[in-house]
C-alpha cells in the first residue's frame, strides 16, 4: 500500500512536515511512515587513535572510545523521540496509521529503499544543519528534489490550511505532469487555482495556457489563467505574496546530468522564493 513518506531531523521544521505530511496523508487516505536518517558521522563513533601521541596510556583511547559510543546513544535516544513526538502530533490530527524508522547512512539510499512505496515524499525547506540566510538552500533538499521519480511536498516553516494554490506552467512536459496531477488527485481538491505563465504573449504560449486552464476548470477547480512577461522567480514569487497563495505547485529538475548540474535553476530560485508549501511532480 502507498503512504506518506516524511522526513524529520532535528530541525524547527519537523512540526511543519508533520503537519503537511498529516495534511497529504487525510486528503489521499494513506498512511504516513516518518523516516529520520542519522548520518554516518552522526551515527557512528570517531577514531581518534591518530590524535594520541605514541606512548599515550590505553587507558585514555577507552574512555574517548566510550565518550563516542555514548554520544551515538544519545544521538539515537534524540532521534527516536523526535520521530514520536511526530508520530503523536499526526495521529493528533487523525491519521490511524502512522509508522516510524530510525536509519543510518546515506539519505538518498535511504529514499531510494522507501521510495516505491511513497506516494509523495515530504521534507522540510531546511534541515538542522542549515542556516537561515534569505538565499540558502539546504544541500540535502536539492538532493532530494533532483534525486526523486515521485512527487515531493516541501514544507514551509509552518502549516496554514491550503486553499489556494499557484501552479507556475511553462508548457514543459513536468509541468503538464503537474497540472495533470492537480487535476486528478484528491489532494488537490477544492483548491482554487491561479495557473500562472511567465513569458512573452505568443499563440503557442496562450494555447498551452489555456488547455492547462481547460484541464483544470473540467476537473471542477476553480481556474484563474494569467501570462505575465518578466524573470520567473520574481514574477511568482510576487504572485505568490499578493494573491494569498497557500502552495505553489511545479515542475522539477531534468534527470540528464547537464542539467542537473546547472546552478540556480528556476526549480531552486523559486523555492527560496516562496514561503509558502511547494508541490513538486515530474
Amino acid at each position: 500500500m502507498k503512504k506518506i513518506l516524511a522526513c524529520v531531523d532535528g530541525s524547527v521544521y519537523a512540526d511543519s512536515v508533520a503537519d503537511h505530511a498529516a495534511w497529504a496523508a487525510t486528503r489521499l487516505g494513506l498512511p504516513v511512515e516518518l523516516m529520520q536518517v542519522l548520518g554516518r558521522r552522526e551515527a557512528q563513533s570517531s577514531d581518534r587513535s591518530g590524535r594520541i601521541v605514541a606512548g599515550a596510556r590505553r587507558k585514555l583511547l577507552e574512555e574517548l572510545a566510550e565518550l563516542d559510543a555514548e554520544r551515538a546513544r544519545l544521538q539515537q535516544s534524540e532521534a527516536r523521540l523526535g520521530l514520536d513526538e511526530a508520530r503523536a502530533r499526526i495521529a493528533a490530527s487523525g491519521v490511524s496509521e502512522v509508522t516510524t524508522m530510525l536509519r543510518q547512512g546515506d539519505l538518498l539510499e535511504a529514499l531510494a529503499d522507501r521510495e516505491a512505496e511513497a506516494a509523495m515524499t515530504v521534507v522540510g525547506k531546511r534541515g538542522e544543519a542549515a542556516d537561515f540566510a534569505t538565499l540558502h538552500l539546504g544541500s540535502n533538499l536539492e538532493r532530494i528534489v533532483r534525486a526523486s521519480r515521485g512527487p515531493v511536498l516541501i514544507a514551509a516553516r509552518a502549516f496554514r490550511p491550503i486553499a489556494r494554490a499557484l501552479i507556475a506552467f511553462d508548457g514543459s512536459p513536468s509541468a503538464l505532469k503537474a497540472v495533470d496531477e492537480v487535476s486528478r488527485s484528491p489532494l488537490h481538491a477544492g483548491i482554487a487555482c491561479l495557473v500562472l505563465m511567465v513569458g512573452a504573449p505568443g499563440r503557442t504560449s496562450e494555447a498551452a495556457l489555456e488547455r492547462a486552464g481547460g484541464q483544470l476548470s473540467a476537473a471542477g477547480l476553480e481556474v484563474e489563467t494569467r501570462l505575465t512577461a518578466g524573470q520567473p522567480e520574481e514574477v511568482i514569487g510576487a504572485a505568490a505574496a499578493e494573491q494569498a497563495i497557500d502552495l505553489l505547485v511545479m515542475g522539477a529538475y531534468g534527470h540528464s546530468r547537464l542539467r542537473s548540474l546547472v546552478i540556480g535553476s528556476t526549480t531552486s530560485a523559486l523555492i527560496r522564493a516562496c514561503k509558502v508549501p511547494v508541490a513538486i511532480y515530474r
